[in-house]
């Protein structure tokens, strides 16, 4: 085999590697849903069968959004004595604390720890104290709907049940309006199908149950907990997770897009750690949850190698007119993702132009979160995303909301 054909090979097997993970799979996986899956239909138990539910909030250094969130945890229709509202409080030094203690009277529960050492080991040592046979896990800046915790709960008559993931949606922290971009849609969408074939992969930090005696022990400064719970839970049990989208809870999107890229960034490290505890996951012997895992998020961690691929050996096989119309069609591509991210955010025409900005900052993004993982230098320790304080303008723009999720 010749050098350029050898070149070749690798171009076209990097391109069709990226156009899988974004384009293919999507269309895969939807096939799949349809011909073997099955919509979930939760179980409808009277209130004398839904399980004691413990609300469980890990928090550090959370004065700005504490009250309204112990209000809303308070405000959930769930059925009297069955719900145990806990704020686990990690090293938090403001006044997180204080303002907890003035609902205890109410039944909220403060565990607080003295030093910060990270979410993981929070959750590890708070879970064992909690009443509750299911835990409801979410964040302090998040606002559930009153029968959201009625309608995860319910999933659980189903013996089968293990995971239940609700529906996270993003608003605007200015105007409290509805932001979902189209990353988000799109992973929704993805959501759903994996949902179908019985092969979702994690949740959302934001509203996901779990069967308390199938927590995991989470390994200290797991980056990712939300993913990795469910998922090993599934490994360790053969579990279903259950993604309900009526069960609804919503989140201000961050800021700046700077706080946006370095909560990304941060995400990359962590799927790439996950990668050394879910390994198991990618045997056959785990069904669809196997073809899920390789193709839905291993493979698209690794696309931004596969696009340096791509480009690398196209500048090696420039002087063939495929292969330089290939790089003008790179750098215009690249150009366009410039120019995006100055484009307005608001105009939905302008929306699609601003994929390819999306698409980008999203692999730059993993990236350099590989790096971050490789050097050990992302801890797993609280780093707080600032959000906007009331009045003041500028949001990060919808379509480039890529979730946790993950």
């Amino acid at each position: 085999m010749t050098w350029p054909a050898a070149l070749g090979i690798v171009f076209w097997a990097c391109f069709a590697a990226v156009a899988f993970a974004y384009l293919g799979y999507p269309l895969l996986v939807f096939a799949l849903s349809r011909l073997f899956g099955r919509r979930p239909a939760p179980p409808r138990p009277d209130e004398a069968g839904l399980p004691v539910v413990s609300l469980l909030i890990a928090a550090h250094n959370e004065e700005a959004d504490i009250e309204e969130r112990v209000r809303n945890a308070l405000a959930l229709d769930y059925p009297a004595g069955k719900l145990e509202v806990v704020i686990a409080s990690d090293g938090s030094r403001d006044r997180t604390n204080e303002i907890v203690r003035r609902y205890e009277d109410r039944g909220v529960v403060l565990v607080a720890y003295d030093e910060n050492r990270g979410k993981t080991t929070v959750l590890n040592e708070t879970v064992p104290k909690l009443r509750g046979e299911v835990v409801l896990l979410s964040d302090a800046n998040t606002m559930m709907a009153p029968d959201a915790a009625r309608r995860v709960a319910a999933w659980f008559a189903d013996p089968d049940v293990g995971v239940v993931c609700g529906k996270l949606v993003l608003t605007d922290p200015h105007t409290g309006k509805n932001v979902d971009g189209l990353y988000w849609k799109y992973e929704t969408f993805l959501k759903k199908c994996e949902g179908r074939l019985g092969a979702l992969l994690g949740s959302n930090g934001a509203i996901y149950a779990i069967r308390k005696n199938l927590f995991p022990p989470v390994r200290p400064g797991t980056l990712i907990d939300d993913f990795v719970i469910p998922l090993d839970a599934k490994r360790r049990s053969g579990c279903r997770i259950v993604y309900d989208t009526k069960a609804v809870a919503t989140e201000e999107t961050a800021p700046t897009i700077l706080a946006e890229f370095r909560r990304r960034v941060r995400i990359g490290a962590g799927g790439f750690q996950s990668i050394g505890m879910l390994w198991p996951l990618l045997s056959p012997a785990h069904g669809w949850v196997s073809l899920t895992f390789l193709c839905h998020k291993i493979l698209r961690w690794f696309c931004p190698f596969l696009l340096i691929g791509m480009l690398v050996t196209n500048v090696l096989l420039l002087g063939d007119p495929l292969y330089d119309a290939m790089l003008i069609a790179q750098g215009a591509f690249y150009g366009l993702a410039a120019v995006g991210h100055w484009l307005p955010a608001g105009p939905k025409p302008l929306r699609f132009l601003r994929l390819p900005t999306m698409f980008a900052a999203m692999n730059l993004a993993l990236f350099l979160g590989f790096f971050r993982w490789l050097r050990g230098r992302q801890k797993g320790t609280w780093s707080r995303t600032a959000r906007s304080a009331p009045g003041q303008g500028g949001g990060v723009e919808p379509d480039i909301q890529p979730a946790g999720a993950k």
